[in-house]
């Protein structure tokens, strides 16, 4: 007569359920806690990166960076095929011809609006007036193709927007150099304008007026041939 042999099963040993309770509610907590604080680091990180001082930028007189944003508009103005000499003074802005100066603040970043102390932003900006459909259409398709193949970014191109204008905006270096121009169709009047990187001016004092006030831009004149 044969014999079944029956093995008898273990019973498995199981975790009183207040325990995985308790450890679902640990790894929650820790969650939790972890979460604000990788937040909190990626934000103290963020801050670090965007906000600035007058050490992240270059040291440089406002007189030479204004001859550079002059040197971007000279080019420009002779690309651009004006026969016109323009010299120094705002002009009247949208009827008369203009050539100025110009500065502004460099500020920290971040969460802030806070300027940079001595740091500034100088910029050129002139006008022609009477200047012919033909000649403002050519002069900024020519301008457009010559800054794209000397390094210039392409920002904005418009031709004839609603009948109104047409305009070219232009960047390099991150942004940090900009060069726009418009045309209005109605007055035939045309603007122009560089502005390059922020620099702090290692002669600014705490009091002093702000950097690059008062500088006078030397003419805007035609091409040679």
């Amino acid at each position: 007569m044969s014999q079944e042999n029956t093995a008898a099963t273990a019973p498995v040993p199981t975790r009183p359920a207040s325990a995985a309770a308790a450890r679902a509610v640990g790894v929650g907590c820790a969650v939790l806690v972890a979460v604000p604080l990788l937040l909190v680091l990626a934000f103290a990180v963020w801050i670090a990166v965007v906000t600035k001082d007058a050490s992240d930028f270059p040291r440089a007189a406002p007189e030479e960076m204004a001859s550079r944003a002059a040197e971007r508009s000279q080019e420009a103005y002779g690309v651009l095929g004006f026969t016109r000499t323009v010299g120094p003074g705002a002009g009247q802005p949208g009827v008369s011809s203009g050539n100025a100066f110009g500065s502004d603040a460099c500020y920290r970043g971040g969460l802030t609006d806070e300027a940079v102390d001595g740091a500034y932003r100088m910029h050129h900006s002139w006008a022609l007036d009477h200047v012919p459909a033909e000649q403002a259409r050519a002069g900024l398709r020519r301008l457009r193709d010559h800054l794209a193949d000397t390094g210039w970014d392409i920002t904005s191109y418009r031709e004839n927007v609603s009948g109104d204008y047409w305009d070219l905006y232009a960047s390099r270096s991150d942004g940090e150099e900009r060069m726009s121009f418009r045309w209005f169709a109605d007055r035939g009047y045309f603007t122009g304008g560089a502005s390059v990187a922020c620099a702090v001016d290692p002669d600014w004092r705490e009091g002093d007026d702000a950097p690059g006030d008062g500088l006078t831009p030397p003419d805007l004149h035609p091409s040679s041939p």
